[in-house]
């Protein structure tokens, strides 16, 4: 997918000191929108009890951790409450924070610095490839295909009056599978207000509301909800296109489809069912950088893991 009509790369970026994690806004071209992910830019793997800490401590929807491995990148997801093994921001937000701390040309076999050049991380969903052209970022997702509920409509999900109801194949957490709802109209999905405590007690990751899209370019419209997980309502979800995208293009085709995710914060995607994958694209800003106290790092960590604004180390 191309980036016509999406703004130009700005190349007179800031960069970051080696090991430095970075706050970015994914799936928005501007600041204090889309969905905000810490990225934390580590020498080599860390505990999993740590990574836990720190995602609860800092609260977002996710966390990413990624680090040098073998020529590629390794790279985790966690929520204030627990790891899950799909997340669509967190890997547009580290694909944006690689490039932008140039870290990637230091921890990958292969030249990376020019637009449609890829990179791949090692997931526990499998190898995830991010591709740039110009300011998108283009993530290369499994296809979630749609099957029929095997138990009722919860009587939760049943008081929105929905068109259609159908479940993801794929596990996506421990809490297990997405649940994608239909509503009439994108005015419905706007004006939703779920319980949220009966949304958690359903058995998957996510309900995620969608509609067709009510304005010019919108293809569809969606909010997702995953209080299981520990996330009310997440701003934008790359994630949940893996089930949303082939949902939607058996009826408006394979793409590529604009979507506008309509929570408060807002954010756009474009996706693209391509044979059993499913490619979202979006563009990322960085909010901020910092730096952890060195009491705060992993344990046996010489220095500091986390964002110190700065020129890179030699």
């Amino acid at each position: 997918m191309r980036s016509a009509g999406w703004p130009t790369w700005d190349r007179r970026k800031p960069v970051h000191r080696r090991g430095s994690p970075v706050w970015v806004d994914a799936f928005t071209d501007h600041t204090f929108a889309g969905n905000p992910a810490a990225v934390c830019l580590l020498d080599g793997p860390a505990p999993d009890g740590w990574m836990q800490a720190l995602a609860s401590e800092l609260g977002l929807s996710e966390t990413a951790f990624v680090w040098p491995a073998q020529g590629e990148l390794s790279l985790r997801w966690f929520t204030p409450s627990e790891e899950v093994l799909l997340c669509g921001h967190a890997t547009l937000a580290s694909a944006h924070a690689l490039r932008e701390t140039g870290h990637w040309r230091r921890w990958v076999a292969a030249p990376v610095d020019a637009d449609g050049e890829e990179i791949a991380f090692r997931t526990k969903s499998g190898r995830i490839l991010a591709r740039f052209d110009g300011p998108v970022i283009e993530l290369d997702f499994p296809a979630d295909r749609p099957v029929a509920l095997a138990t009722p409509v919860p009587d939760a999900v049943a008081a929105w009056g929905p068109r259609a109801v159908v479940a993801g194949s794929m596990p996506m957490a421990e809490r297990g599978t997405d649940l994608l709802v239909e509503l009439a109209s994108a005015g419905a999905v706007r004006s939703l207000a779920p319980g949220l405590g009966a949304v958690a007690g359903l058995p998957h990751r996510l309900v995620a509301v969608t509609a067709p899209g009510d304005e010019p370019g919108i293809d569809y419209v969606v909010r997702v909800f995953a209080p299981a997980v520990g996330v009310d309502e997440d701003p934008v979800t790359g994630s949940a296109q893996c089930l949303l995208a082939p949902y939607w293009s058996s009826r408006l085709g394979n793409g590529p489809l604009e979507v506008a995710q309509v929570s408060a914060r807002g954010g756009r995607l474009r996706v693209a069912v391509v044979g059993d994958r499913v490619r979202v694209a979006g563009l990322a800003r960085t909010v901020l950088t910092g730096q952890l106290a060195p009491a705060a790092g992993p344990p046996g960590a010489a220095a500091p893991v986390l964002p110190h604004m700065g020129p890179p180390e030699p």
